[in-house]
C-alpha cells in the first residue's frame, strides 16, 4: 500500500464460543424490529437520537468523506408542513402514477396516501446523500459511493434505534425534492429517506405479510 499516516487497529478478540453467542444475540434483536406504522406522541430523549446519529456517523463509506446529513424535525409546524408536501406527492402515486404491479405488492402492507405518523411521532430524521462536499463539506469535493455508504448509515442509525427499544419507520415519498426546500439544504444534497421515531401506539399492529422473512439458505450461497 502507499505511505499514509496510521494508528493501530484496535479491536477486542473474542474466544469463538463468545463471539457466536455474542452474533445471536443481536440478531434475535434486530429479528425483533418490525416497521411501524401506528405511533405515539409520547416524547423520546433528544439523547437518544443524538446517539443514534452518531453510531450511524461511524459507518464505512466512500474515502471517508462521510457524505451524509441527518435533519432531525420535531417541530410540530414542520412536521406538519412536511406530511402536506409527502401526502401530494403519495396521492399522485397511489392515483396512477404507480404501476397495477408495484400496488399489488404494497396492498398485503396496507399502505395508502394518508400518512398520520409524519405528525405523531415525535422525531423525524430526514436523511440527505451529499453528492458533493467531502469530509470538509465544501460543496464542491466530489464524493464517492453515495449512495451505498449513506444506505449502510441508516441501517446503523436503524439497528440503534432498535437497540434503544424504539420503533422506526422508513418513508420515501417520490418525488423528495420538497424536503431539501423544507429542511433548508444545499442543492448539491439529495433527500434519500425519512426516518419515523418514537414509540409504537398501544393499539399498534403489524402486517402478517411483514412477517414473512427468506430463511438463511435462501439469502446465502457458501463457495
Amino acid at each position: 500500500m502507499r505511505e499514509h499516516d496510521t494508528v493501530p487497529y484496535s479491536l477486542e478478540r473474542l474466544p469463538d464460543g463468545e463471539s457466536i453467542k455474542r452474533a445471536q444475540s443481536m440478531r434475535d434483536r434486530l429479528k425483533e424490529r418490525r416497521t411501524c406504522r401506528y405511533f405515539s406522541d409520547e416524547p423520546v430523549p433528544r439523547e437518544v437520537i443524538e446517539a443514534a446519529i452518531e453510531a450511524a456517523g461511524t459507518a464505512p463509506n466512500g474515502a471517508n468523506h462521510q457524505p451524509w446529513h441527518f435533519a432531525v424535525v420535531s417541530s410540530p409546524d414542520k412536521k406538519k408542513a412536511i406530511r402536506e408536501a409527502a401526502e401530494a406527492e403519495e396521492r399522485n402515486f397511489y392515483a396512477g402514477k404507480a404501476s397495477d404491479e408495484w400496488l399489488e405488492a404494497l396492498a398485503p402492507l396496507g399502505t395508502d396516501d394518508e400518512k398520520p405518523f409524519l405528525e405523531t411521532a415525535p422525531w423525524l430524521i430526514v436523511v440527505f446523500a451529499q453528492r458533493k462536499g467531502g469530509i470538509e463539506e465544501d460543496g464542491k469535493t466530489q464524493n464517492y459511493y453515495v449512495n451505498e455508504s449513506v444506505g449502510i448509515a441508516c441501517g446503523m442509525l436503524i439497528s440503534t434505534l432498535h437497540e434503544a427499544r424504539l420503533a422506526t419507520l422508513t418513508h420515501t415519498p417520490s418525488p423528495m425534492g420538497f424536503l431539501r426546500e423544507l429542511c433548508g439544504r444545499p442543492e448539491y444534497e439529495k433527500p434519500l429517506m425519512v426516518v419515523v421515531v418514537g414509540h409504537p401506539a398501544e393499539d399498534a399492529t403489524v402486517p402478517v405479510h411483514a412477517l414473512e422473512k427468506k430463511p438463511l439458505e435462501k439469502i446465502s450461497s457458501w463457495l
